[in-house]
């Protein structure tokens, strides 16, 4: 599985529809479990970013594919970061002249 980080920021519109908020975390849980992949943590920040998820996708294309599906609904402009974990990361710098 890869892992990637999902940053979001809420539009205008996800900001008046707030109340449903919690409701469309559980959509976007069960959307990329149907995928084949798993939402690993959820979290609302303060900052530049109003929400970070951390979730696994058996593939970039399925990543994709979950993260314009939440993008479709314009509750949320997202930016996603493929994440390496630290024996990934070794074996990449390792592998380097």
């Amino acid at each position: 599985m890869n892992t990637y980080i999902l940053l979001a920021s809420w539009t205008e519109q996800g900001v008046r529809n707030l109340k449903d908020a919690p409701a469309r975390l559980d959509a976007a849980k069960k959307a990329i479990k149907a995928l084949g992949g798993e939402l690993k943590s959820f979290h609302m920040t303060m900052g530049r970013h109003d929400m970070v998820v951390i979730y696994e996708a058996p593939s970039d294309e399925v990543s994709a594919r979950f993260t314009l599906a939440v993008a479709q609904g314009g509750n949320i402009r997202t930016e996603t970061l493929k994440a390496f974990n630290e024996a990934q990361y070794r074996d990449i710098v390792g592998s380097l002249g």
